[in-house]
């Protein structure tokens, strides 16, 4: 796919799925309303927290989308994906940096809102990525990459990130 087309038809995935999951379900799940499950001394610190982390994985999620657009010429989009095996930016640290920035943006805003519901979210939403990913992802990306995602595989954890760069 060329780039332009990439970008667009990713721009709008980005939207739909990575949007809909990490701000239309919390918003569903708890309204984005504030709760005080703790004293105030405790709340601030972790809606501060919680704030960088929705930032980081807003600023993480973004830039796995722009891999796939110049690096894999392609989308993350199962229907559109890559051409080539994206393994450069953050893919160096950790396989599944986008899932991985959803749950984080989530998990924040649990701190901020003070929102148990949303922990349960994220637990529920952990569930269906792990399963998407172990059940259908892995072995298409084992089908259409062979040996480069087998090597890849075993060098990048894929859900906690490594602390060097993977360099293939």
């Amino acid at each position: 796919m060329r780039r332009n087309p990439a970008a667009v038809v990713s721009a709008l995935f980005f939207a739909a799925a990575p949007g809909t999951v990490a701000a239309l379900g919390p918003y569903l799940v708890g309204g984005w309303r504030t709760h005080e499950p703790f004293p105030v001394q405790i709340m601030v610190p972790l809606r501060v927290a919680g704030a960088i982390l929705v930032a980081a994985g807003l600023v993480v999620l973004v830039h796995a989308f722009v891999r796939f657009v110049v690096e894999g010429l392609g989308t993350p989009m199962p229907v559109a994906p890559p051409e080539r095996l994206v393994v450069g930016g953050l893919y160096r640290y950790v396989r599944n940096p986008m899932y991985v920035a959803i749950l984080t943006a989530i998990i924040g805003q649990a701190m901020v809102f003070g929102d148990r519901g949303l922990l349960f979210y994220a637990v529920a939403v952990a569930l269906v990525v792990w399963s998407f990913v172990h059940w259908y992802e892995e072995p298409d990306l084992r089908r259409r990459f062979g040996a480069a995602y087998d090597d890849y595989r075993a060098h990048v954890p894929g859900w906690w990130p490594r602390l060097r760069p993977f360099r293939p």
